[in-house]
């Protein structure tokens, strides 16, 4: 159980409005919050429950103009490795990967801030392989939408184009996660009164983001999905060496 569940809920909804504003979801930011009241397996579950309903609440909000061909080519390599990664957990000792993750996160999005016209090439092999380490990480660690948020950046979507296609996407991932977290048993009776809670702020978290998303320019949006990569990789990394 957990104790203090407002402050969870509190962090949860912070998590979900930020996951909705970069476009990539809330779990880059809901794990390492998560962490801190639930044991890894119960968070991989939880997490992966969670993203499922904040997917369908982006889809609903932001269901207009997503690019079908982004959604089959980072899409299907995440879905088919996100089942992977998942089935991994068993055997993977995951401290080191989320240690490896964070430092890529902080240098990739430094460097992308620093030089500003440098950019991943839009091309399809770049797509798949994003879908590819995406999905992987998503299944292994529970967060792999910030290399899924910037592989679509480079793809110039608009802003609710972007949000809508990394929706899709990530409904695709979380709800193949979810089915290999339930079959390993990381879904525990005990945690799912929170569902309950999550998918209401799921809902309520998405409607703040697409609000405040009116007041941001496609330009500026861009430079805030790599700022929240960056606070990831950082958390991250916090997180991981929190728990050694």
């Amino acid at each position: 159980m957990i104790d203090n569940l407002l402050l969870f809920l509190f962090l949860a909804l912070v998590a979900e409005i930020l996951g909705t504003m970069g476009g990539f979801g809330s779990s880059v930011f809901f794990v390492p919050i998560a962490s801190y009241f639930l044991d890894f397996q119960s968070v991989l579950g939880i997490t992966a429950l969670f993203h499922v309903a904040s997917n369908i609440s982006k889809i609903a909000l932001f269901k207009k103009g997503f690019d079908k061909k982004l959604v089959i080519y980072i899409g299907v390599p995440a879905v088919v490795f996100v089942f992977l990664g998942a089935y991994l957990t068993k055997f993977v000792i995951v401290g080191k990967l989320e240690i490896i993750l964070a430092i890529f996160l902080i240098i990739l999005s430094l460097t992308f801030l620093y030089f500003k016209s440098l950019r991943i090439s839009p091309t399809k092999i770049n797509s798949i392989i994003g879908g590819v380490l995406s999905g992987g990480l998503a299944g292994l660690i529970g967060t792999g939408g910030a290399i899924r948020g910037i592989t679509l950046t480079a793809f110039g979507l608009k802003t609710e184009a972007f949000i809508a296609t990394s929706a899709i996407i990530d409904l695709g991932v979380d709800s193949t996660r979810a089915a290999v977290y339930w079959m390993n048993g990381y879904v525990h009776p005990h945690d799912l009164y929170l569902i309950a809670f999550l998918f209401a702020i799921s809902i309520v978290g998405t409607y703040i983001g697409k609000r405040l998303l009116v007041h941001v320019s496609d330009r500026k949006f861009k430079v805030f999905v790599l700022v929240l990569v960056l606070i990831t990789g950082i958390s991250t990394l916090f997180n991981a060496f929190s728990q050694l």
